[in-house]
């Protein structure tokens, strides 16, 4: 019997290779080349992005505090205020005159009591509102006028309440009396009381002739 042939035996058939397709380098180059922009476009919108959350928290951080100083200046200004209207009490009642020995033991006391006060309020950049010159409507609030002619017009006259500014600010306007020029007589009343005064004099003629006749 022949002798059968075994499997491995027969001759192993050739394997075939998948041929790769040549390489363009070129491609290549441009597609890397494309990636690398998008990247640096991608970080440029990152950057631009932080950049600009950036300068919006800044912005959003300086309006608050702004609003913070505002919103504390307008409370404080609100309590300097009414502690000027018990400096104004405590002047007045040293103003009063004291005769008496214990009037005038009270009256070192209030006094004591608003140099403190005072003290305070400085140290807080109150100052008070000068008034002499002529009237500024920037500090100063006109309540009446004066005709006088002993100032000139437009000038402060009298002082009905002091005035502060604290800082570069007005804190409280002084209120003033200003000097105003007197009022001329107009023409027509001028003719009509030389009218009056001619009548009277012709009336106490008429009178004497008629005592004489």
């Amino acid at each position: 019997m022949g002798k059968k042939k075994r499997k491995h035996d027969e001759p192993a058939a050739a394997e075939t290779i998948p041929e790769t397709p040549p390489q363009d380098p070129q491609g290549d180059s441009e597609e890397a080349s494309s990636g690398r922009e998008d990247l640096e476009r991608e970080r440029d919108e990152y950057l631009a992005n932080w950049q600009r959350a950036r300068a919006d928290f800044q912005n959003l951080r300086r309006r608050t505090l702004e609003e913070i100083e505002a919103a504390v200046s307008r409370e404080r200004s609100t309590l300097l205020e009414e502690t000027l209207t018990v400096l104004d009490y405590l002047d007045m009642a040293l103003a009063s005159p004291c005769k008496s020995s214990d009037a005038q033991n009270l009256q070192r006391g209030v006094e004591m009591t608003r140099d403190q006060l005072w003290s305070l309020l400085e140290r807080q950049a109150v100052a008070p509102i000068s008034t002499d010159g002529r009237f500024d409507p920037a500090l100063h609030q006109a309540v009446s006028t004066v005709e006088t002619t002993e100032c000139e017009p437009g000038s402060v006259v009298d002082v009905v309440r002091k005035g502060y500014t604290i800082g570069d600010r007005v804190l409280r306007h002084a209120q003033v009396r200003v000097a105003a020029a007197p009022k001329e007589a107009a023409p027509e009343e001028a003719s009509a009381g030389e009218a009056d005064e001619g009548r009277e004099v012709g009336t106490e003629s008429g009178s004497e002739a008629a005592e004489e006749a």
